[in-house]
């Protein structure tokens, strides 16, 4: 990536000169997404070429889970030391070359498919994440960088299905991912071709075991990978028990659903988007950011549960999920304004733990769930957004560094 005009050293860097620059890591970050998407999209049809039952093949989906849970601890510090667009070449050639395996369609092939996009997806996202803050030197053109790759993330959460969903109409599942396993090769490309510096650390890199030793010395990053941790239990705990909780209460069909999923996704883009423009500022500001963002999903998901009309129910679903994305854009920005050496290990970590809550907030919903229906669920789910706000003095406390830099964009590509 080359280096930007020196117009832009003085001010923060617009929204539109960083999607320029880290054009080829938004795209990366798109396709990451894509393998699951087809998973889930085409369940029913790859259960049937496999020859096992559905809720077979849907377990293997949790596979997934659990590799991207013991690669992103268990690599953390060597994410640190390793070549960002070596490392995220590789993350996309592991992603394409499991997607055509998993095209075979045999029950062996999936697992081997589940296991190896969880790992790689595991690998990629904390190196996408590292590759974008490391072009700009600014610490709030930094963390922007970040949450505007979580944020095109969220948005191709929204769009991937009816996009798979138009390339399954012509070649099937099969067609989908083998589609998805070129373009992710096309985009490995774009991270090794001739004349991209590696991005070497000017520093000597961390040891294995010192990196884990140093963020264990950090707890402004461990609250954040803590409220990280609890948010996403509680989001998608409401996610897990949401269509349900709209058939039971509305009677809501699944084609009439979906638009509920959509409204969830969109409104979670549009707060992740404007909470990292939000965030470039005062440690107050954002302090206020998560404070208000915790309390707002605390109350939105009492809104969901508790709500006897449809309009009021679907108002608490959009507040739910623009909240929640401005706790999940502030605690990205924070790691990477102040990561330092340690912010590919601690968005590792975070991303970790994410993997986690969804398995933790799918298992205490159910718990909600069978004790009390919505209301049992809706106060499950309030126990760890609760948490989570007690973690935000820890997260946002001012560390002692030097002033921050006011540098233009660096080319690491």
């Amino acid at each position: 990536m080359a280096p930007v005009n020196s117009e832009y050293e003085a001010r923060p860097a617009p929204d539109a000169l960083i999607i320029r620059t880290l054009w080829p890591v938004l795209l990366a970050a798109v396709i990451g997404l894509f393998p699951f998407t087809v998973y889930s999209t085409f369940l029913v049809p790859i259960s049937e070429a496999a020859g096992q039952e559905l809720a077979v093949v849907g377990v293997l989906r949790g596979l997934g889970g659990v590799a991207a849970l013991i690669v992103g601890v268990a690599l953390a510090p060597l994410i640190t030391r390793w070549s960002a667009p070596y490392t995220a070449a590789a993350s996309l050639a592991l992603l394409s070359a499991t997607s055509l395996i998993g095209t075979a369609g045999t029950l062996p092939a999936l697992v081997v498919f589940c296991v190896g996009i969880g790992a790689a997806t595991a690998v990629l996202t904390p190196t996408l994440l590292k590759f974008a803050t490391a072009v700009f030197a600014r610490r709030g053109d930094a963390g922007r960088a970040a949450t505007i790759v979580t944020a095109t993330q969220s948005l191709a959460a929204v769009l991937a299905a009816p996009i798979i969903g138009a390339i399954g109409w012509w070649g099937g599942w099969h067609g989908a991912l083998w589609v998805t396993a070129g373009a992710a090769a096309l985009v490995a490309l774009l991270f090794v071709r001739p004349g991209r510096r590696s991005g070497v650390l000017s520093t000597p890199p961390l040891r294995y075991a010192e990196a884990f030793l140093l963020l264990c010395r950090r707890p402004d990053l461990l609250a954040l990978i803590g409220i990280a941790f609890l948010r996403t239990t509680a989001f998608m705990g409401c996610l897990a028990f949401l269509a349900a909780h709209y058939h039971d209460r509305f009677a809501l069909d699944p084609s009439a659903f979906t638009l509920v999923w959509t409204l969830s996704g969109s409104s979670f883009f549009v707060g992740n988007f404007l909470a990292g423009r939000w965030a470039r500022s005062s440690a107050l500001r954002q302090r206020g950011l998560l404070c208000s963002g915790l309390l707002v999903a605390a109350a939105a998901v009492g809104i969901v549960f508790a709500a006897e009309t449809l309009p009021l129910a679907l108002t608490g679903t959009a507040l739910m999920g623009f909240s929640h994305a401005i706790v999940a854009a502030l605690v990205t920005t924070l790691i990477g304004d102040r990561g330092d050496e340690l912010m590919a290990s601690a968005y590792s970590i975070n991303a970790a733990g994410m993997s986690l809550g969804v398995f933790a907030g799918a298992f205490i919903a159910g718990i909600g769930f069978s004790l009390g229906a919505g209301p049992g669920t809706a106060v499950s789910l309030l126990i760890p957004t609760l948490g989570a706000l007690v973690l935000v003095p820890a997260a946002v406390r001012r560390r002692s560094t030097g002033s921050d830099d006011a540098g233009a964009p660096q080319s690491v590509g």
